[in-house]
């Protein structure tokens, strides 16, 4: 695949896709026609490609679907869409990516649909919407990628079979999926927020994610954990410009420079913030997970004016919300800050007890208790496997320079 090609597949699949399912309502019709409109792209683009690829892209993929949809035995029961009624500001706002039409929420409320399963609403969306690969999928949620398949398989026909409705559904339906609708989000920002350096396959989703939690949270102004959500979302982007060392290497938050970052991005994570907690406390509720994730992100961002990060509140934070989320994730960056507050050692234990083998953050942790406790050996074997899975380049130049301050292996 060309440069461009493969830039363009980055950057606009995830809309191009939507905007087809929703057209057609059928998601396996639009991934066919999007995978076609690229073949076809890499034999005629050659040295003189469209202006604009996304759109030349999305406007190929469209005939073919029409064409293949007009060949099927059920074409006669296809029509296009009813004249839509008047634009609402939200209609406008979904509208700001034409030519293309920005379909992607729409696509992700589909997925989340009850009739699917749990365990393959959000895996489906970052497979179909976001365009991950199965393998970045089955990673991000710790599963066999054979098991992935089959679960995304099994959502697909069950959507089809249900008769799936292709809009966003009125705000009275939001509850039962708006978890998944969020937990979509979240592991489509974290494949973003892991590339440090923005280089990455999935570096567009940074923005991506700002622009859709954004939406979302407007969309839903009285769901806290919506408003959670795009603060962590605006917490974690506003260091992003201080995540990078000048030789290319990931730069940990606890060494980040706090004058690098976006003091704006702060102020409307902070805005958020306060919203959720104010929803939160007119309904008597605790706060949910979400929320307590951007707090933990707001006291890491306090250093920013007081110069000092208070770790026995992280570690508080991250305690409830084990309570809420108990999972490798949490409980690995749950060691981090136990780290900090009772040493090393503590950290270390509670590392050992996590079992998600093959997991980058995980050998990554490990390797930096073992270095502070001055087992190098030990910690030399996980900074070796952290780095065996393949990190982004930033991360693994970071790896490698922790890495090479130990003591050589006897």
């Amino acid at each position: 695949m060309s440069r461009l090609l493969d830039q363009t597949f980055r950057d606009a699949g995830g809309r191009v896709v939507s905007a087809l399912a929703a057209a057609f309502r059928d998601l396996d019709l639009a991934e066919e026609a999007f995978a076609e409109a690229c073949a076809r792209a890499l034999e005629r683009w050659g040295d003189a490609p469209p202006a604009d690829p996304a759109a030349w892209l999305y406007a190929v993929a469209r005939r073919w679907a029409l064409d293949r949809f007009r060949r099927r035995a059920t074409a006669a029961a296809w029509r296009p869409d009813d004249a839509p009624p008047e634009p609402t500001p939200e209609d406008h706002v979904m509208a700001l990516d034409q030519p293309i039409p920005d379909e992607r929420l729409r696509l992700i409320f589909v997925c989340c649909h009850p009739a699917v399963s749990p365990d393959a609403r959000a895996a489906l969306t970052l497979r179909t919407v976001c365009g991950l690969s199965t393998v970045e999928v089955a990673a991000a949620f710790l599963t066999p990628e054979p098991t992935l398949a089959q679960r995304l398989v099994r959502a697909k026909r069950k959507i089809a079979e249900a008769g799936v409705p292709y809009d966003v559904p009125s705000p009275d339906r939001w509850p039962e999926r708006m978890d998944a609708v969020l937990s979509t989000l979240e592991v489509a920002y974290a494949q973003a927020h892991a590339d440090a350096a923005g280089h990455g396959p999935h570096a567009d989703f940074a923005t991506g994610m700002l622009n859709l939690t954004g939406l979302l949270a407007r969309l839903a102004p009285d769901d806290a954990e919506a408003q959670a959500l795009a603060a962590t979302v605006r917490y974690s982007e506003a260091r992003r410009p201080a995540r990078l060392a000048p030789d290319g290497a990931m730069v940990p938050l606890t060494e980040q420079n706090t004058a690098d970052w976006s003091p704006a991005l702060i102020a409307e994570a902070g805005r958020f913030v306060a919203r959720s907690a104010a929803i939160s406390h007119a309904r008597r509720a605790v706060p949910g997970p979400r929320a307590l994730q951007a707090a933990i992100h707001g006291a890491h961002a306090d250093r920013a004016t007081t110069g000092l990060t208070d770790w026995a509140a992280i570690l508080g934070l991250y305690n409830l919300l084990l309570l809420q989320r108990d999972d490798p994730v949490i409980r690995t960056n749950r060691a981090v800050a136990l780290a900090e507050v009772e040493g090393p050692a503590a950290a270390l234990d509670a590392l050992l007890r996590i079992d998600a083998p093959g997991w980058l953050p995980l050998h990554a942790a490990r390797a930096e208790m073992f270095s502070r406790l001055g087992w190098d050996k030990d910690a030399r074997e996980d900074y070796d496997a952290a780095l065996a899975l393949r990190p982004s380049s930033a991360e693994a130049l970071f790896l490698k320079a922790r890495r090479d301050r130990l003591l050589p292996s006897a």
